[in-house]
């Protein structure tokens, strides 16, 4: 498939967390790359840096959108880092390159991508993460996953419903 058709799912998450959500993200990252999906992700540490490493170890391509000034900032699992020196404005980047996120776990900088992907009607699958009501009690169309698993394949098939492709 030409790499610009290929599906780009951005995995977002925490800079910092605990070794289990590690995992969890290196997981979510392995089956990204495993389905052949580009991983786009904030390319620090963290789950950021979890999930690429499970994209490469699958033999995926992984994007990470950079805070900074300087490519040097990527994880070394970043095959592609895109250098923005717009410190937490990258996260609007990062949600309108995917065309589906998963938000494992999360943080602020978690919680302002998954408005931002909301507000831009960006698919939003939740693992983990944040458990938003908003003022009106009205549900939000998070979609709540218990799998890295089950989240990669919703992503999968959100996107080829979208497309109108078979992926």
């Amino acid at each position: 498939m030409e790499l610009r058709l290929k599906p780009r799912i951005g995995v977002m998450g925490p800079a910092l967390c605990l070794p289990d959500v590690y995992n969890l993200a290196r997981e979510v990252g392995f089956l990204i790359g495993k389905k052949g999906a580009l991983l786009i992700c904030g390319g620090r540490s963290g789950v950021m840096e979890a999930s690429a490493r499970g994209a490469r170890e699958a033999g995926g391509i992984t994007i990470g959108i950079l805070p900074g000034a300087s490519a040097d900032e990527a994880n070394p699992y970043i095959d592609i880092p895109i250098v923005t020196d717009l410190g937490n404005a990258r996260n609007a980047i990062n949600v309108l390159t995917s065309q589906v996120v998963i938000a494992i776990h999360g943080s602020y900088g978690t919680l302002s991508e998954i408005a931002l992907a909301l507000k831009c009607h960006t698919p939003v699958i939740g693992l983990g993460t944040w458990d938003l009501i908003p003022p009106g009690g009205e549900q939000l169309p998070i979609i709540y996953a218990h799998s890295a698993e089950e989240a990669v394949a919703i992503a999968m098939n959100l996107i080829a419903a979208k497309t109108n492709r078979s992926i």
